[in-house]
């Protein structure tokens, strides 16, 4: 039961919440719809103030929500304003703090992997994985969660996947290049083989081709080969990235090393990615293994060992594990290899 007076507080409490965020909402909204190349340095200043004035959570997911319905349309978005946005994430990332960063991605990673599954109609998946492929431009993420979502679409290998496979390519084929250069030619192997055995499902055969060739082009770093292939914006917001990002060391170490499966299960898993994030849920390592070496473990002891133990208030299996284990062994060697197991 919840007394009158309590309820009343807690109502208004919420109203005043709602209403700060509404506030908030129109704050970001009015600083990206007037997001433009001249103006990133005073815009990506004025949210990195709203960020300390507010919660990072609020901040977080305000910001991912306006993103979101800004560049995830059914129409094909504009490259240069898609790679706007993404460098006001990719500057606050650094500036601010990689949970910006993170959390954006996961939002687009498990868009893009709902609305793969549901095959939708417009060019929303081509949206979303321009927005990855520019924070990889970027240096939000590593070149590991771009190898797995071509992995994911040459496994699947129809139309859709295909025309993915080419527009990812083009964006970040020969950044991809530069990276690991092993695991592109793995990749385009593994497509070389899916071209040859679905061959006669695929009615388009023109567009099969000319993907494996954007590929041979790129395992030869030849840019000529590649139409429309014109490197030359995304290194000019680099250089601007450059100038904005405050740390030294704007590139490679804060990067997000993650996987896809990663992102797909952090509800269930966790987010190891994100320092400090907490973990509410079931627990992630089952318990029953580790109990049952424990008890072996403290079986081999003598029972005058587990009675001293007893005395010493070692109250858990392993408080008395290690409590035996010290107690017993012949040297620091042995006792450091019995720790160990």
């Amino acid at each position: 039961y919840v007394p009158p007076q309590v309820r009343k507080a807690q109502e208004t409490l919420d109203d005043k919440k709602r209403e700060e965020l509404g506030r908030l909402k129109k704050m970001v909204n009015g600083l990206i719809n007037r997001l433009s190349e001249p103006n990133l340095s005073s815009i990506s200043g004025q949210m990195e103030e709203l960020y300390m004035a507010n919660s990072r959570k609020d901040m977080n997911e305000t910001l991912t929500d306006i993103l979101m319905n800004a560049c995830v349309t059914a129409v094909a978005m504009p490259a240069r304003l898609m790679m706007e946005h993404v460098l006001l994430v990719s500057i606050l990332h650094h500036n601010v703090g990689i949970e910006v960063g993170a959390h954006f991605l996961e939002a687009v990673v498990k868009k893009f992997d709902e609305l793969c599954k549901n095959d939708a109609e417009g060019k929303e998946c081509e949206n979303l994985l321009a927005l990855i492929a520019h924070l990889y431009n970027f240096h939000v993420v590593h070149s590991l969660l771009i190898f797995d979502i071509l992995k994911k679409l040459v496994s699947t290998f129809t139309e859709k996947e295909i025309e993915l496979i080419l527009f990812l390519l083009k964006n970040v084929g020969f950044s991809l290049r530069k990276d690991d250069a092993f695991a592109l030619k793995e990749l385009i192997t593994e497509a070389q083989r899916k071209a040859n055995t679905a061959e006669k499902k695929l009615q388009d055969q023109a567009r099969v081709r000319f993907m494996l060739e954007t590929m041979l082009a790129l395992r030869n770093n030849d840019m000529r080969k590649i139409p429309g292939y014109d490197p030359e914006p995304v290194e000019k917001l680099r250089k601007l990235q450059r100038a904005l990002v405050h740390s030294s060391g704007s590139g490679k170490e804060t990067q997000l090393r993650v996987s896809l499966e990663s992102l797909l299960s952090a509800d269930q898993v966790g987010r190891w990615w994100i320092v400090g994030s907490s973990w509410s849920g079931a627990p992630m390592i089952n318990d029953t293994n580790s109990k049952t070496q424990q008890k072996l473990h403290i079986g081999k002891v003598s029972s005058k060992m587990m009675e001293l133990a007893r005395k010493q208030r070692m109250n858990t299996d392993i408080r008395r594990s290690i409590f035996c284990v010290l107690m017993t062994s012949e040297d620091f060697l042995d006792a450091f290899e019995k720790l160990l197991k």
